[in-house]
This record gives C-alpha cells, structure tokens and sequence, in this order.
C-alpha cells in the first residue's frame, strides 16, 4: 500500500462548455470551446495537461468535456491518451454532475481544476496535493493572499475573500480526499464564484456562514470549520505560494494578463 508521500493522485480537468453558448473567447479564435482557446502559442488547456503531467504527484489524469474532439486531437493529450495515462468523461449537464461523472471509478484522493488554469505549475499543484495531504483534508479549496495575487498582476483579480487574516482569492483548484466526501461538490452546484454572488454561501453554506462571510467576521480556518461541522468532515482552506494560480482566463482582460503572464514566465526560463 502507497505511504502518504508516495500516493498518487487522480486529477480531475472540468473542461465542459455552456449548453447552447459560444464563449466569446472562442467565437473569436474561431473554436467550438473555450478549452482549446490558443493562448501564448497552444490550447488553454494544454497548459494544465503539460502541468498535471509534469508533477510527481498526480497519477491518472481525467479530463471531463462534453466534446472531447478538438480536446483529443491535442498531440499532447494524444500522447498521454495512448500512454494510458489519460482518459475522458463525458461532461454532464451541470457542474456538480460533471464532477461525479469523472470521478466514477477513479482513485481517491481527487484533485479538481479547470481547463482555463493556465498558470499553476507543476510545482503548484504538488504544493496543493502535499499540504492536503498533511492536513488529512476530506476536501479543500486553494487560495492565494490577496498581497501576492496583486503582485503577481494589479489587474489579475477585482474581488477578493475577505476575512480577519486578509483578502484571498479563489485558485479554481480543489481537493476531494476520499469517496466518502464527495458530496463536497455539491458545493459548486449553485456554480461557485462566491466572491462575485454571496447569496450562494447561503444556499451552500447556510445563513450564517453568509453572514460571518459577508462581514468579514473570523478568520478563513475559523469559517472553514463552521462550514466542516455543516457537511460534517474537514474542509480546509490550503494557501499556496504563488498569486498567479489565482488568475485564470475568464475574458479578454484576464486572457491578456495570462498571455503576458506567460511571455515573463518563458523569458525568466530563458
């Protein structure tokens, strides 16, 4: 049996489009979902799959789309389909649902992100599985401080969590610890984005989270423990090291930032 530091983890890719919608990312670049957008050169996409599959953490790599082709056709995903290491799930017709179609027979631990993460590392995404696994999660979210996601970019983020210990933003990235706390993601059923519309903590999270949310009242392990005794295991708030992971591409000012994001990150390699 796999110690603790040696487990590997099932990464989970949300790559699914809107029912009946053309994001507008994609209308312009001529594509049928936003997931293979070209951004600094490849498919937003492509970023995450490189990123997964450079980290010594992740095992199986799922990615869950509701038309996988164009996804498929990737050389890199191509590459990984052939060498068994990657495989899809057939997007279903919400978020949630989504979630537990990908994780059907998967191993546990699972780690969540989204196919428009361009900017978590390799590094990144270790740093998110080991301090999960040292806080012997059920489930978790990623978050970066409000100082270093300015840092990173002035424009990267408009809104932030607010709590006693400072502002954070959201990483997209989550963490499911076994199947037993799956229901986790009943959580994004409302579809996320906290920050950007409260009354989804009260739908679920429960009034009073919304309240001690809304007024910025504890800190973030204070409410993550009120919200652990609602769903009865641990959900932790992991804060990683970099104020990138934070930027994801939602429109053209966030595509911009990621592009030249991107660009510095390649000429510093350089």
């Amino acid at each position: 049996m796999a110690t603790q530091t040696q487990a590997k983890v099932t990464a989970l890719i949300m790559a699914g489009k809107r029912s009946g919608q053309l994001d507008p990312l994609a209308e312009r670049a001529g594509v049928a979902q936003k997931s293979v957008v070209p951004v600094h050169g490849k498919p937003m996409i492509e970023h995450v799959v490189a990123a997964l599959a450079a980290c010594d953490r992740i095992g199986e790599i799922r990615i869950v789309a509701h038309e996988p082709d164009e996804i498929a056709a990737i050389p890199l995903v191509a590459q990984l389909s052939a060498e068994g290491r990657l495989r899809f799930a057939e997007g279903r017709h919400n978020l949630v649902d989504s979630v537990f179609a990908g994780t059907e027979n998967a191993d546990f631990p699972v780690l969540i992100t989204t196919s428009d993460n361009c900017l978590v590392t390799a590094e990144g995404y270790a740093e998110f599985v080991e301090k999960a696994l040292a806080e012997q999660a059920g489930a978790a979210a990623a978050l970066a401080r409000k100082e270093d996601v300015i840092a990173a970019d002035p424009e990267g983020q408009k809104k932030f969590y607010e709590f006693t210990d400072g502002g954070y933003s959201n990483c997209n990235t989550y963490w499911i610890g076994s199947r037993d706390a799956l229901g986790a993601a009943e959580i994004l059923r409302s579809g996320g984005q906290f920050v950007k519309y409260p009354s989804r903590i009260a739908k679920a999270f429960g009034l009073m989270n919304l309240i001690r949310f809304y007024f910025g009242w504890g800190d973030k392990e204070q409410l993550f423990a009120q919200i652990s005794k609602r769903f009865g295991y641990k959900l932790v708030p992991i804060v990683l090291s970099n104020g990138e992971f934070a930027i994801d591409v939602d429109e053209e000012r966030s595509f911009r930032i990621t592009e030249k994001l991107l660009a510095r990150r390649e000429g510093a390699a350089a």
